[in-house]
């Protein structure tokens, strides 16, 4: 009998795909963990029956939400990783030599275990061999209240705002990572899908405008994501993601990205008239 996995991105439209095998299903004390193995895009991580990585488009998001910040910033020694137990986006970090320590943070160790074991291509540097990484299992929130003016960039790798990760949205959250960031420092976080969260965008970008005096979206294409076109928060202290842009230490970065290059990153930030009207100022 064929296993079809099937997620609905609103009442009448979804994602389906073909599934191999069920690699792990169990339940932490805050969300369904599922990993499943699928004929089209490989190991798959389910959240509460939602997806939030795959390993064929995985690169996309996680090229997306590191590097154009990296690239912003001219020293960025010290990155907190809000969320992220799958490790991908400290995979990205950890490619930028200048990077003293990087924290992550992921209130749900379950995630973290089961991606060290099941999706070791994007778990390989939180298994404990890297000095240069930390990890913490713990609140993003409780711990970037104790750890103020710490970091040159914190990235907030979450999930939708639900559950656990309801408060990384919230104008109060975004006030701590004020707090926590140094003088100049950047924050980035996905912010949803332009195509089918608009309400989300509006809420967030309002919260984002009323702590930091940058505040950007920039897109990406990712497939397994409600619509495909997904976007991120580039809010920060000091720097503009555009004017600011390192273009030349980007175009000789000495490891590859799939995704991410320095046209893409000027790109990215030009986005379509319904985005720019979803997170306009009124």
């Amino acid at each position: 009998m064929d296993l079809w996995y099937t997620e609905k991105h609103s009442e009448n439209v979804g994602i389906t795909m073909k599934v191999s095998k069920t690699l792990f299903s169990g339940q932490s004390e805050f969300q369904a963990l599922e990993i499943v193995d699928t004929l089209e895009y490989g190991r798959m991580m389910l959240l509460d029956g939602l997806v939030m990585v795959t390993e064929r488009d995985e690169f996309v998001y996680h090229d997306m939400i590191t590097h154009p910040a990296l690239f912003t910033h001219p020293n960025p020694k010290k990155v907190l990783v809000i969320g992220g137990g799958d490790g991908g986006t400290i995979r990205e970090i950890m490619k930028h030599k200048g990077v003293e320590l990087a924290v992550l943070c992921e209130i749900d160790g379950l995630v973290i275990d089961k991606s060290i074991e099941l999706l070791p291509s994007m778990a390989c540097e939180i298994d404990g061999s890297n000095p240069r990484v930390k990890l913490h299992v713990d609140d993003g929130i409780a711990y970037i209240r104790d750890h103020q003016d710490e970091f040159d960039l914190i990235l907030v790798d979450s999930t939708d705002p639900i559950g656990p990760a309801e408060g990384l949205f919230e104008e109060d959250f975004y006030r701590m990572v004020f707090g926590a960031l140094k003088k100049d420092g950047i924050m980035v976080a996905q912010s949803e899908s332009p195509f089918y969260h608009a309400d989300i965008q509006k809420s967030m970008y309002k919260n984002l405008r009323a702590v930091f005096p940058i505040v950007e979206m920039y897109q990406a294409f990712i497939p397994t994501y409600p619509s495909g076109f997904w976007s991120f928060a580039f809010a920060s202290k000091q720097y503009h993601p555009v004017r600011d842009f390192d273009r030349e230490r980007a175009a000789k970065r000495d490891f590859y990205t799939k995704y991410y290059n320095e046209d893409l990153h000027l790109g990215a930030f030009m986005l379509p008239t319904f985005a720019k009207e979803n997170i306009a100022e009124k």
